[in-house]
């Protein structure tokens, strides 16, 4: 589910917004001063189930419009959150579960050099997303084993059908190769099969197709990340590029040939790194994310591709981006995509 609309009243108790997204990428600007972090971070909270940050911020109203035609009211009176859902003009209390459960929402602060652990401890968040990296692609690595699935609930397939979708999972698996990994295929089964294979092996190849399947929904979209992740960070560095090692560690190294540390890399290279590796590695198919600042300590040229990245990832991963930015540059030839943090009554 997107989110179709965002409006609050009495931020601050000084300003009221109305903002219409777009459902895949929207840039919202404004000066500094006029709420635009807090109010992204509002978004974000609520629907986190977080009643705690918006418990701070002064506002009277809040209203979250959804591409369903429900809306999230939160309403402040007196301190006190009070926080509803209304769906054909019928509101009624939300749970902490029903609000987690509403869209799945990743929010990249402008503080986003370190990270808070769950037990509490801020650590380096280039350490912490390198290491999460490697962890994630050892579990990859080492989940090898197709999982048998059960005969029920099967669609039945002409052989020309079977054949056809064994030769797109085998395109699949060949994808997911490129990323460092693979199933362990049984022996004796070539793939995909042949027509002839189908006659003599049918049952053996439908079973071997439906677990290949199970497999392809576990790990595709992480083999789509770490390409994708891979391909846009190299074509934003000018003299250096990143690259996943055999044993799933994240390296660094010059153009000359030079292997660098991550600690290395500049502040802007850092701020790239990390902001993709958010949105590609923690969103997920239909979620939101809301990014905050992307501009910082990149350089104009760099600012200017971002657009382009944001926008193709919208349109693969299909999620909706929210964009923060004090940047004309950010938002670029993509004008159409933007709108601007205005008072209601101006």
């Amino acid at each position: 589910m997107k989110i179709r609309s965002i409006s609050v009243d009495g931020l601050f108790n000084e300003f009221d917004y109305t903002l219409n997204l777009n459902p895949d990428l929207t840039f919202i600007h404004s000066p500094n001063g006029y709420g635009k972090s807090t109010l992204m971070h509002m978004v974000y909270s609520i629907l986190r189930g977080d009643r705690s940050y918006l418990e701070d911020v002064p506002f009277s109203r809040m209203d979250i419009g959804f591409s369903d035609d429900s809306v999230l009211i939160i309403e402040n009176r007196d301190g006190k959150l009070l926080t509803q859902m209304q769906k054909n003009e019928l509101e009624s209390p939300i749970s902490k579960e029903e609000l987690e459960g509403i869209v799945d929402v990743v929010y990249i602060s402008p503080e986003r050099l370190t990270v808070k652990k769950k037990d509490g401890r801020i650590v380096n968040a280039l350490d912490s997303c390198a290491q999460e990296l490697y962890e994630t692609i050892r579990r990859a690595k080492d989940d090898t084993d197709l999982v048998v699935t059960p005969k029920t609930d099967r669609k039945e397939m002409s052989d020309s059908e079977l054949e056809f979708w064994c030769k797109d999972l085998k395109a699949k698996l060949d994808f997911i190769k490129e990323a460092g990994f693979e199933p362990t295929m049984p022996s004796g089964l070539r793939f995909p099969p042949s027509r002839y294979d189908l006659i003599d092996q049918r049952e053996q190849y439908e079973d071997l197709a439906f677990s290949i399947d199970e497999y392809v929904e576990r790990d595709y979209q992480l083999a789509e990340s770490i390409i994708e992740f891979k391909d846009i960070v190299n074509n934003i560095y000018l003299n250096k590029s990143i690259d996943v090692t055999e044993a799933g560690k994240l390296i660094v190294t010059m153009h000359n040939g030079t292997t660098l540390p991550l600690c290395k890399l500049s502040s802007g290279e850092i701020q790239v790194l990390l902001m993709f590796y958010t949105i590609l590695f923690h969103s997920k198919v239909g979620g939101v994310v809301i990014v905050d600042e992307p501009e910082i300590s990149l350089h104009v040229s760099w600012q200017q591709t971002l657009g382009d990245y944001f926008n193709d990832i919208c349109r693969v991963r299909k999620i909706q981006m929210v964009v923060a930015t004090h940047s004309p540059q950010i938002i670029h030839d993509k004008w159409d995509f933007a709108q601007e943090l205005v008072l209601k009554n101006a």
